[in-house]
């Protein structure tokens, strides 16, 4: 008898137009060619050590099983305190704040808590990647809003008409990657006074708030209450004290939204690394590291825009996150995206295209450069784009 032939089924991919992420791909070529990585956002610098002592020691006192599901409840304290210092707003921390698998798991658990088939979800194009897939995986529809160009600001004239009976939910991203914008009182309070009237909900994505320069306020949606009665308010451990790799981030909303997020949340991670948790709590105990944070990378921002504009490269403003656009007219005719694979091959840095931040590719021009390195690596950085 003749063995079966194997056979492949056949696999219907619910996310078609996704492939390798640009960030893959910069990162490769930039190892390739021995670039110097300022594409990925991520920072090349360690942590403070006590940080790192304090996860030690969490191992060592046996915090090696299960939390509970939203998170330890010292860590959710501790971020409630830190929102209210901050923001003004007090979240329970029983009842309102989870700690996630990073602020990226944060924000699709907050879509799938929410969104069903046939809803329409709002998002500010450019914006991260993650957002259009994670609405698809819901079900929803995907409705883009461009953002002022050259500016980046919400226009809400637009956003006003895309609000329909079938909005679900808008996702806001400030201070803003990738064009390192930050929203003002004025536009938060004017979004505020959009929804008023709907039952929109707002994903807020806020992992850059302790990023904001030159005495600019971070703008939680935490801060206004007709927002905050309707949002999921994400932030991220990970950003905040350079420790991406651990993927720990937290949200804020309403008990009732939490709830719903939380039913989401405990089926797709369950919960989050315990030691991890226990140290953040502790670190947390001390506001300084993340209050002294705009100043710290204030200082990375200058020094790497003060060498950038020795180059034909144009600056755009960088209020906030640690990137930097440049428009890049005046130094090639190239395209966004070939114009990051030739200057990682023939000048050795390594960027990131803004049209990866637009579904449609939209072209303006312009791209992002990421100053969470050591002052050695953009000095390093600096010395080879001199010669643009």
């Amino acid at each position: 008898m003749n063995a079966p032939v194997a056979r492949t089924p056949e696999v219907r991919t619910k996310l078609p137009s996704v492939g390798t992420t640009i960030f893959t791909v910069m990162s490769a070529l930039a190892v390739e060619k021995n670039a110097v990585n300022l594409g990925q956002g991520f920072p090349d610098f360690d942590c403070d050590p006590k940080l790192l002592e304090a996860v030690t020691a969490a191992m060592a006192a046996g915090h090696n099983q299960y939390p509970p599901m939203p998170g330890i409840l010292p860590l959710r304290e501790a971020v409630a305190a830190k929102i209210e210092a901050l923001y003004g707003h007090r979240y329970d921390p029983g009842s309102e704040i989870t700690i996630t698998a990073g602020a990226t798991q944060a924000i699709i658990t907050a879509i799938l808590a929410v969104v069903r088939a046939g809803d329409e979800v709002i998002v500010l194009e450019p914006c991260y990647d993650s957002y259009t897939p994670n609405i698809e995986l819901a079900g929803g529809t995907v409705v883009r809003v461009p953002l002022t160009s050259g500016s980046f600001r919400p226009d809400f004239d637009k956003i006003s008409a895309a609000v329909t009976t079938r909005t679900r939910a808008i996702v806001i991203n400030t201070p803003h990657n990738p064009s390192a914008t930050v929203w003002t009182e004025a536009e938060m309070r004017r979004l505020e006074e959009l929804l008023a009237p709907t039952d929109v909900l707002v994903i807020s994505d806020e992992v850059y708030e302790h990023m904001v320069y030159d005495g600019l306020a971070h703008q939680s949606a935490a801060r206004f209450p007709g927002l905050a009665a309707r949002s999921f308010i994400v932030s991220s451990f990970g950003k905040t004290y350079h420790v991406t790799g651990w993927k720990v981030g937290y949200v804020a909303a309403p008990a009732a939204l939490s709830a719903e997020f939380r039913k989401v949340h405990q089926f797709n991670v369950f919960t989050v690394n315990t030691p991890m948790q226990h140290a953040l709590a502790r670190y947390m105990a001390d506001p300084a590291p993340y209050l002294e944070l705009p100043a710290f990378y204030q200082r990375k921002r200058d020094l790497f825009a003060e060498g950038l504009a020795k180059t034909r490269l144009k600056l755009l403003p960088s209020a906030g996150t640690y990137f930097q656009c440049v428009d890049i007219r005046e130094v090639s005719d190239l395209g966004e995206a070939e114009f990051c694979q030739w200057l990682t091959r023939e000048i050795g840095v390594a960027a990131i295209p803004l049209s990866a931040f637009h579904a449609d590719g939209f072209d303006q021009r312009v791209v992002r450069f990421c100053f969470a390195k050591k002052d050695e690596t953009l000095r390093s950085a600096l010395d080879r784009l001199a010669r643009l």
